[in-house]
Order: C-alpha cells, then structure tokens, then sequence
C-alpha cells in the first residue's frame, strides 16, 4: 500500500491534522485534512488539558479516516512548540592520530554521545543539523577528511521537561493513539518554507501564532538561534475586549479592520458591529491604536531576540512571516520599520509537495504539512479480512479487524468549563479519601 503520513499541529486556537501519501518521487500528495477551533486545549503551545487534547485528538483522526477509504491511522506524529522552547549549545569532540581521517562511524559515536547529554530541568526536544570544525576550520562535511581534531558543534532545542510527557499522556494514555514520533515544529516549519539559499544568505523566519511566536535564526546555512515569545494574536484580541467586546467580535474586527499600524484615516472611521440584536460602533483609530501598541511590543521583543545573535541587516534573505496571526494588516511594514530589512511571506517550497495542492499558502495548515514531510513512518493501516472456513459456500464472510484495531477506542467527551463543580468533586473526594484512611 501507499505511504501515508499523518501529521497533527497542536495549536492554541486550532488543532489541525492532515494525512499525505508519499509518491516514490519523494513528492507528497495531500490526502486529507481537518481542524477543530479550540481554546480548552492548548495554551502557549503547551498542552493545558490532556482529557480536553486527547478527545479533539481522537475526534479529528477519526474525521480523517473518513477519507481513507476503508484503512485507518494506527500511529501519528505531533509537533511540539511552546514558551520554553529555546537553542543551547553543544559541542562534541574526538582527537585523530596522524594519518587518520573521520569516519562515519567516528560522526555517529559523537551524535550518540551528545544523545546522552540531559540539561538541567529540561529536555532535549530536536538537535538541528551539526557544523563541523575540523582543526579550526569550519566545513559542511566531516567523512573522509583528514585532521588531527573534529569538534561537532551542536544546537539543542530544549523544553520544559514536561513537554513530552504531555503528549504523551494525551495522544497514548488517553486517546490510545501510537506516536511515531514528536517533532520541533519551529524546525520543521523552517525546513520546508526557507530555501538552502535563504539559510545561506541569512534569514529569521518568525511564525506568529494565536498563543506564541517563535523566531528561527539562519546565517550561513546553519541555525544560529530559535526561541519562543509568549505573546501571540490572542493577546491582542483579548486587549480589544477593553473596548467593551466579546472575544469573538473583538477577533472578528481584528480580523476584518485591524491594523498593526495606526493610519491618519483611522481617525474618522467608525465600524459597526451587531451585539444582541443592537447595532454599536466603535472608532477604527481606537480599535488600531490598541492593536498597534501591542503588535509593537511583539515586534519590539522579534528584533531584540534577532539582536541577541547577529545584527538584523546581516539578513541578507530578511524576515519570513508565517503563522495565521501574521495575516493582521501591517505586520510586516511594522517589521520591516523596526528591522530595517525586508519582510515578506513564503510557502511551501516547490517540489516538496504536488504544485496542484490548494492547502500549500494556507497559514493555518502550513505548520501540518511541515510536520507531514517530516515523517518517514507509514501511519495508515490496512483493515484485515478473514473468511471464515466454516461459512458455508453463498454466507457472508467473517470480517475480523487486526489486532490494533480489534478495540474500538474510548475518545473522552471534552469537558465543560465547571470549575466549580469540579471543585466541588475534589473536595469530595478527599473526604472520602480520608474517611477511608481513618
């Protein structure tokens, strides 16, 4: 059968999943996809409610397998994101007699010795691709060289060490979904938008998300930098809610007016929304003066982090924006004023995935499909089909289904937003606890 990768963006405001078949070209066509708007899920990147996770989780799969015809998915990958993600330094090295050159096998023994590497209360996540600086001098190759010392310079991409175990408590203990693997999103993302020439040239590609916004630095075709700001577009819709709005026509008025930047012809436009059966205007030039205030601390916080590791006009490539809350009017004038390079959009890169596919420019299902070419497990499985022998000849065949499949899964219902109910339960709870210890 067909490789088929199913890949699942664990984001704050949208879970998406997607499921591609990889041709023997190494192209990717792309099956299906889903996404379920959420705000019980997911914060900052960081899975906040397992339960809640695992039965959006299970819900979107099962949506997905509505497209397969009959097969269904026996293992996902997921991508990883959040605050605390952020780069540490690694270096590894090994001394060479005279007359000896780098091994294969010499390159291996580092990477396994930097595996073993644990930070202190973090976990490593990603290890990007090495550099290589053999007796001083850096090169893009090791295998085959000679020198008398090679160091493998390594970039971590560390988290909170509770990241993993997360993900895991959601997608297998719960939902009972196998993981095929956990992938950095912010280096997949960066894989597929920015060309070689772009990591070349230099290049900050800044994924700007509902909950978070990370930043990815790249200079001489190596990663130099990547973290996480914790601000996001939610937090300028929720500073809209100051003008006496709900969230959702605070977001759609973002969405539809909004401006990172506050324009003189703001000052005299008036947009009206409807609010239970009333009409309300509110002032564009106050909508746009909030929204500008706090796209420039987000704005403010992208330079000082490009800043940290290389001056931002050394960008010869400039800025990349991705990520649905990019779209606002102005964010990459707003950049580009403050950066001083230029900024712009990208897509998926040409070859990776069929020219035909429609999903390739759309920013909510870019983060997916970046995972998606990242996975090089099949995940999709064929529904076994025994006859039984003991049918008569005309009767209905018995269909049994593998062993995987044999169960049907248990997806938890999300729960309702009850604090007090729930807490009322705890204490209960513990009563009861006590009771039975009395």
């Amino acid at each position: 059968m067909s490789d088929y990768i199913v890949a699942i963006d664990l984001g704050t405001s949208h879970i998406t999943g997607i499921v591609g078949e990889k041709k023997a070209n190494g192209k990717f066509s792309i099956i299906a996809y889903e996404n379920v708007e959420t705000d019980s899920c997911v914060h900052r990147g960081i899975i906040y409610s397992s339960v809640n996770t695992a039965a959006v989780v299970g819900n979107l799969l099962k949506s997905l397998e509505a497209h397969l015809k009959g097969d269904y998915i026996d293992k996902v990958y997921i991508g990883v994101g959040g605050q605390s993600l952020r780069t540490i330094d690694r270096i590894e090295a090994m001394d060479f007699e005279e007359g000896k050159s780098v091994m294969e096998k010499d390159i291996a023994a580092l990477k396994e010795q930097c595996g073993k590497f644990k930070p202190n209360l973090a976990d490593v996540l990603g290890i990007a691709p090495p550099v290589y600086v053999l007796d001083g001098r850096k090169t893009k190759e090791a295998a085959g060289v000679f020198c008398s010392k090679l160091e493998v310079h390594y970039k971590l991409v560390v988290g909170r060490a509770s990241i993993r175990q997360n993900i895991k408590n959601s997608i297998e203990a719960i939902s009972g979904q196998q993981l095929a693997d956990i992938i950095v999103a912010p280096l997949a993302l960066a894989d597929a938008i920015l060309s070689p020439q772009y990591k070349e040239l230099g290049c900050a590609l800044v994924d700007f998300g509902a909950g978070v916004t990370s930043v990815s630095v790249y200079k001489g075709g190596d990663l130099l930098h990547l973290c996480v700001i914790p601000f996001g577009g939610k937090l300028i819709t929720r500073d809209l809610t100051s003008l006496q709005l709900t969230e959702a026509d605070a977001e759609k008025l973002k969405k539809e007016k909004g401006s990172a930047i506050l324009l003189n012809e703001d000052e005299n436009e008036r947009v009206t929304i409807e609010m239970e059966g009333t009409e309300r205007e509110v002032k564009l030039s106050d909508l746009n003066a909030i929204i500008e205030a706090r796209a420039t601390e987000i704005v403010d916080n992208v330079y000082a982090r490009i800043s940290e590791v290389i001056e931002p006009k050394q960008l010869g490539a400039g800025i990349v924006l991705a990520g649905c809350a990019a779209e606002l009017k102005n964010l990459p004038e707003l950049l580009h004023k403050k950066c001083g390079v230029k900024t712009g959009f990208s897509t998926i890169q040409k070859g990776l995935v069929d020219d035909s596919d429609e999903m390739l420019g759309n920013p909510l299902y870019m983060m997916a499909i970046s995972l998606m070419l990242k996975g090089t497990e099949p995940c999709v499985s064929h529904y076994d089909v025994v006859a039984d022998k003991g049918n008569q000849e005309g009767d209905k065949a018995d269909v049994s289904v593998s062993e995987e499949k044999k169960h049907e899964k248990v997806i938890p219902k999300v729960k309702e937003k009850n604090k007090g109910k729930e807490l009322k339960e705890k204490i209960k709870d513990w009563f009861d606890l006590f009771g039975e210890e009395a």
